[in-house]
């Protein structure tokens, strides 16, 4: 996935699609779910899935609503899985079993992640720890799938430092680990509070975030943190895309409206357009898989700038502070900054590493 999206820049990254709008919960601040909707019938979510295979999708995303509440949400996996693109699933949790875990294994789901809001649960949010902890449990024993624990500041929950609570106890179970900041009905950064921004300090402290994570906190999540914009290009409506319960494109869930085409009528054209055009939510957007989708191109764009961004250096003025494996990796696909010439050996051991990567 990494690899094509490196290479080219015409075909979508990632895509949320919606097989449900209706959720088992009402937590306060989500603007989300209802309580009535139907699931979309399977027939056309395969379809749907048909047509982003079509436009060369990497990553189909399962959100809502709550997509467990389809009753043929495997098969939908599996007809993923099929296309050769990556599954995965975002879940309050409620509804996992030991059993539930096992089909989402023999379906293929590669990915699933639970945000939690608290400790206890409270008249804001119900996705406790308290509650859903013993569905974590399950999941480290039978999830054959990696498995995200997002904890959330900004909520208006009672207890910030619950979020720090749960982070420990995630990496505790050997799970993957963020940290989000939670935004308006827009999609907008709602600034966290002093004492909220001491937890999140301390989160960053503890846990061990790989390669994309720690990227992603330099580039977008410490100022958002600090309540600062950030300047990037949103890439929403061509490289991510949101496809709602009636099969529309939009930019992202805070963004439903625009360009609201139906599926089967977006192109490349469109993609070519909604890639370009600059979106004034995006200083304070709080939408972090837009962002990292974001980061794949500026890596294809300006790759330089890039990790100069992802790994600041210590004092101004000095190097970029790239770790070992990234510093291998750029001598072998960057131009020499010198202007000479790759030598032959590096010239064989980065064709050797495309082919294993899939880029040739």
């Amino acid at each position: 996935m990494l690899g094509r999206a490196l290479k080219s820049r015409h075909h979508p990254i990632l895509a949320h699609i919606i097989p449900t709008r209706r959720c088992n919960l009402s937590c306060a601040y989500c603007n989300e779910y209802d309580k009535v909707s139907s699931p979309v019938a399977t027939a056309e979510m395969l379809r749907r899935v048909d047509l982003l295979a079509a436009l060369g999708t990497g990553i189909i995303t399962f959100s809502g609503g709550e997509p467990l509440l389809h009753p043929e949400l495997d098969e939908i996996i599996r007809a993923i899985r099929a296309h050769g693109i990556i599954a995965t699933l975002i879940t309050n949790g409620y509804l996992l079993t030991p059993e539930r875990i096992e089909r989402l294994n023999r379906a293929g789901l590669e990915h699933l992640q639970i945000s939690i809001d608290n400790v206890q649960p409270d008249d804001v949010s119900k996705k406790s720890l308290k509650v859903l902890d013993k569905k974590l449990e399950w999941l480290a024993e039978h999830a054959e799938f990696d498995v995200n624990i997002n904890s959330v500041l900004g909520a208006g929950v009672q207890h910030p430092e619950d979020a720090l609570t749960i982070t420990r106890r995630a990496l505790e179970l050997g799970f993957e680990t963020t940290v989000g900041i939670i935004h308006d009905h827009g999609g907008q950064l709602e600034s966290l509070q002093d004492r909220e921004r001491a937890v999140y300090q301390q989160i960053q402290s503890e846990r061990k975030p790989a390669f994309w994570a720690f990227a992603y906190d330099n580039l977008f999540h410490k100022n958002l943190a600090l309540g600062q914009p950030n300047e990037w290009q949103c890439r929403a409506g061509s490289r991510y895309l949101y496809i709602c319960e009636d099969g529309l494109v939009h930019y992202c869930s805070q963004r439903r409206g625009y360009p609201a085409i139906p599926l089967e009528r977006y192109t490349s054209e469109d993609l070519e357009r909604e890639y370009w055009t600059r979106k004034p939510c995006a200083p304070y957007c709080t939408i972090s898989c837009v962002h990292r989708v974001a980061m794949i191109d500026l890596v294809r764009e300006k790759p330089r700038e890039a990790l100069t961004r992802f790994f600041p250096p210590a004092t101004p003025g000095a190097p970029a502070n790239l770790p070992a494996g990234i510093k291998v990796l750029s001598s072998l696909f960057l131009p020499r900054e010198n202007g000479k010439p790759q030598s032959a050996a590096a010239k064989a051991m980065a064709g050797a590493v495309m082919r294993v990567l899939g880029i040739k």
